[in-house]
């Protein structure tokens, strides 16, 4: 199976949401209460309404997120954006995020695809993102800890198994976050996983012939 990692666009958005994807119906970060209550509670308006915070990401701050395909269907989605750009986050009881952050907005994995690593993935894939621009410091996310969290988001053990902490407690909605500095030295472990999700194996190396093979007795283990 074909497994590749894109940046997000709209169309991809939008073929996420035949797969069951809720992201492009989620307007919990993106607008801020009054504005989400204009948009209309039909899927189309709703719909609409995301595609167009996603268009001025896009436009205004640039990459926004990355999308997990296989076998050119997609099959996992992350977005992210700077807190002053997700201005739905600031009516969560654990805001504000920080500001020397970006804050995942959305994260999903088809159902029955999870168990794989695939969220985790989608992690490093940020991460890689966010160090290669430079001058961000952290990952933030609000987490869901309990009943009455948004849709939109993962379950708080999925962010503490991935490298994040508990920047703020909540019962519903912890804040979490992932400093990019400690990233660094395991950031590109994103291409190994991916080839062990593709099935690519490298031949080992060959040892140098100058070298003598060493030979391992019982103890050495």
């Amino acid at each position: 199976m074909a497994r590749r990692v894109h940046p997000l666009t709209l169309d991809l958005l939008e073929r996420l949401e035949e797969q069951g994807c809720p992201a492009r119906q989620c307007l919990t970060w993106a607008l801020d209460p009054v504005h989400r209550a204009r948009a209309g509670k039909e899927p189309d308006e709703r719909a609409a309404a995301k595609d167009a915070w996603v268009s001025e990401l896009l436009r205004e701050w640039g990459s926004c997120g990355r999308v997990l395909v296989v076998d050119q269907v997609p099959l996992a989605v992350v977005v992210y954006a700077p807190p002053a750009l997700a201005p739905g986050a600031g009516a969560v009881p654990t805001a504000p995020a920080s500001p020397d952050a970006v804050l995942v907005t959305d994260i999903w994995v088809h159902p029955r695809h999870r168990g794989r690593g695939l969220g985790r993935v989608l992690v490093q894939a940020t991460a890689r993102d966010l160090v290669t621009r430079g001058g961000l410091r952290a990952v933030e996310a609000f987490a869901a800890g309990g009943p009455g969290a948004p849709g939109c988001t993962a379950p708080l053990d999925f962010w503490l198994r991935t490298g994040f902490r508990t920047q703020r407690a909540h019962p519903v909605v912890p804040r979490v976050r992932m400093d990019l500095r400690s990233t660094v030295s395991w950031v590109d472990e994103v291409e190994a996983a991916l080839e062990r999700l593709v099935g690519v194996v490298r031949p080992p190396p060959v040892p140098d012939a100058a070298v003598p093979a060493v030979h391992r007795d019982d103890g050495d283990r």
